[in-house]
Formats: structure tokens, C-alpha cells, sequence
């Protein structure tokens, strides 16, 4: 970001003056003032809804009481009409851990059969992370597109991912795909490094791209089916196989009580990203999405939270107006809806207002406790430079994996 809306922002050493130098280079001779954005400017450009860019949790009043979560993200939204019931720090960027699969899935799985099949060599397993989780993909053996999709979902396999993603053109093509898709479902929280989801520098997302990728997802039957499977046999060389048994705990009740009624997705965790799920279950006709991101402590709160927000979203069914919506991928718009928009933003950033939500600016509040006018005044160059403002931190630091 440059020029005086850039040196203005919070945190930087220059927020807290304007030079006389920088005013006077706005432009002597002309009266002019420029109101800068007030604290709720972030929220407001928020991707779902202005409420779903604030601080603290947002429900609606006569809601039934939320449960208590330690969670540093979360949401729940209804699957089929995208509305969000509840959030907290919905846009806050953090490490997603293996749940970024599910954006891996939406972009690759549609692009081969599922009976297809993949003699794997070498080069398809080169550039995995040290520590990844495996399935156990030898190379010299063959296997079915579905086989290698079962080794995603059921165990988060990295070396299924990078076996795909070879079929796929390569990992840095089937990243610049995963951004081009996040780009299409409006998920600007989220940037890809690489298509596994680990601790890669810079590679996050958050509570609510998380579950715009499992709701685009469920509308593909092959992602349902994958993602509700608890057990595959998964080849071993020759004629020999081993049983996979899926890692989310919701579905399959180990550790923790199975939830009825279940139907997916991701789970996932690094020990620097810590835990992390997004959460789909039916219960008399009504689909909920939940995600969770990074519980404070214990290897189960991440399912024990989830589990908490779905019996909530199920009881708060007609007592809890939306507080946002989960929005419809750009591909999906009417034909003209996504050019009157960049053509609506534009005319806002021309007046002055903010424009594009990105993921840093989804910060918690901007440290602006009011707006501030610069004037330049014609005719001897005088300038009149008033501002007051308030400063206060946001409250929380990005984590990056």
C-alpha cells in the first residue's frame, strides 16, 4: 500500500503523524480534504457480512446461549442457505494445518476419474515435508485415482497430495490453481504454499474460507463419499493390502463420541498450527458447517467444540437471525454480477472508502478511534492540520504455519 492512506495505517511509526513535507505534497493552490476510514472500516469490506469482520462473537440477541469454546476461530453456518449463525474472529488468519486439503480436493478431484489408474514413480513423491503424515504410497506401485483420493481424506496423506498434484501438472501449478480457486469461491483469507497444508511460511486461511472450501466440496458426490469413508483397504505392493481408518474422530468415535449424524470433513493438525476441522452433520433435514480452528489445549477440544457448535446450530434452528452469509463463488454469479462489482468497488476506492478485503485486512480493529481530515488551503499555502486519534492494540498476532 502506498501514499498517505498507506503511511497512515496502524502500527506503522508514521501512523501516529503526518509530516508537513507529505501534506504539502497532496497539492498547494487547491482546497481539497481527505476523511480517512474509522475503526470499523476492516469490517465493513468483510467478505459475508460486516459482522463477520468485527471482534468477539457474533450472534444474534435471544439466541440460545453459546457453549464455551477456547477456540482462537470459529464459525457455524447452515449448509443449504449459507447464512452464519454464529462466528468469532470468522476472517482471522491462521495456520489451517490439513483442512487446506479440502481447497486441494475442490480444485484437482474433478479433473480425473476415479478409475483411473497411476503407476507411481519416484519423482511424484519428491519435495515432501519431513514430518508429513503418510499412507503409505511406494513408488513402482499402481493405484486407482479413488485409492489415492482415500489416502487424502482417511489419512491426510501428504504423499497422496503430492502424487496428484504430479498428475496435475506439479505442485507449484496445483498451487497456482488452489489460489485461482480460492480466488473464484471469495476465500481472500487464504494463501497456498503448497497443496498439503503443512507448516509452510505464510500458508493460511481461516475459519470462514475453511468452510466456503467443505460447503463447495459436499456439492461434489465423490468429496461426500470420501470424506464420510472410516475404512479402505489401501494397496501394499502386488496383490497385498492394509486397512486405512479415517482420522476424524466425529465420524469414526474414537477418542470421542461419534456424531450423529456426520457426514464429514477434515481434520487436521501440526504441532506449530495445532488443531483445526470443519464439521458437516444432517439432522432433520437441516445441514450444518462448523469450523474450529486451534482450541487452546487437549487433542480432543477441537471435536468436543465442533460437536458443542453443531448441537448448538441444531437448537438455535429459527431463534437465530444471520449474522453473515457464506457468499457464492464468482463462477457461480449471474453473468455480469462480478463485473458490476469490481466496477462498484473501484468507484468506492475513487471516493475515499475502503476496498478489497484481503487477509491482512481482516485485522481485529484498526487502531483509529475516529476519522482524520487533512486540508490544504489555497492562495499563501497554509496549511491546517487537525487530527486526533486513539490507539490501541489489536488484541492478537498472526500465526503463520
Amino acid at each position: 500500500m502506498s501514499g498517505l492512506y498507506g503511511r497512515l495505517m496502524p502500527g506503522s511509526s508514521s501512523s501516529r503523524h503526518v509530516s508537513r513535507r507529505a501534506a504539502l505534497a497532496l497539492g498547494l493552490g487547491a482546497a481539497t480534504s481527505v476523511t480517512l476510514p474509522g475503526p470499523r472500516a476492516a469490517a465493513a469490506a468483510a467478505v459475508g457480512g460486516e459482522r463477520l469482520g468485527r471482534s468477539g462473537v457474533q450472534v444474534a440477541s435471544g439466541a440460545p446461549r453459546l457453549p464455551k469454546l477456547a477456540a482462537q476461530a470459529w464459525l457455524v453456518a447452515d449448509h443449504d442457505s449459507g447464512d452464519v449463525l454464529a462466528s468469532y474472529a470468522a476472517h482471522r488468519a491462521l495456520p489451517p494445518a490439513s483442512t487446506l486439503k479440502m481447497l486441494f480436493a475442490d480444485t484437482v478431484l474433478p479433473k480425473f476419474g476415479r478409475t483411473s489408474v497411476h503407476r507411481v514413480t519416484a519423482a511424484d513423491l519428491a519435495g515432501i515435508p519431513y514430518g508429513s503424515s503418510l499412507v503409505g504410497v511406494q513408488a513402482g506401485t499402481s493405484y486407482t485415482v479413488e485409492q489415492l483420493w482415500q489416502g487424502v481424506f482417511l489419512r491426510s496423506g501428504n504423499d497422496a497430495v503430492h502424487v496428484l498434484a504430479s498428475m496435475n501438472g506439479g505442485v507449484d501449478e496445483t498451487v497456482r490453481q488452489m489460489q485461482a480457486r480460492a480466488k473464484d469461491l471469495q476465500a481472500n483469507d487464504t494463501h497456498v504454499v503448497s497443496p498439503d497444508g503443512f507448516d509452510h511460511k505464510g500458508q493460511v486461511s481461516s475459519a470462514y474460507d475453511l468452510t466456503l472450501f467443505a460447503r463447495a466440496g459436499l456439492k461434489n458426490d465423490d468429496f461426500r463419499g470420501y470424506c464420510a469413508t472410516k475404512t479402505a483397504d489401501f494397496p501394499a505392493g502386488g496383490k497385498k493390502t492394509f486397512q486405512i481408518q479415517n482420522t476424524d474422530r466425529l465420524l469414526t468415535g474414537q477418542g470421542v463420541a461419534a456424531y450423529q449424524g456426520l457426514i464429514g470433513v477434515k481434520n487436521g493438525y501440526t504441532s506449530h498450527a495445532g488443531n483445526t476441522f470443519t464439521g458437516a452433520a444432517t439432522r432433520g433435514g437441516r445441514t450444518l458447517l462448523v469450523t474450529v480452528m486451534h482450541p487452546k489445549s487437549g487433542y480432543e477440544a477441537v471435536y468436543e467444540e465442533t460437536a458443542a457448535l453443531l448441537d448448538w446450530g441444531f437448537a438455535a434452528a429459527g431463534k437465530a437471525d444471520p449474522v453473515g452469509t457464506l457468499v457464492t463463488p464468482l463462477s457461480e454469479q449471474p453473468k455480469g454480477a462480478a463485473a458490476k462489482r469490481r466496477a462498484g468497488a473501484a468507484g468506492a476506492g475513487a471516493a475515499g472508502a475502503p476496498v478489497a478485503a484481503t487477509a491482512t485486512s481482516h485485522m481485529d480493529d484498526w487502531a483509529f478511534g475516529g476519522s482524520a481530515a487533512i486540508a490544504v488551503l489555497a492562495g499563501g499555502g497554509l496549511l491546517a492540520l487537525r487530527r486526533r486519534e486513539r490507539e490501541r492494540p489489536s488484541g492478537r498476532r498472526r500465526r503463520q504455519g
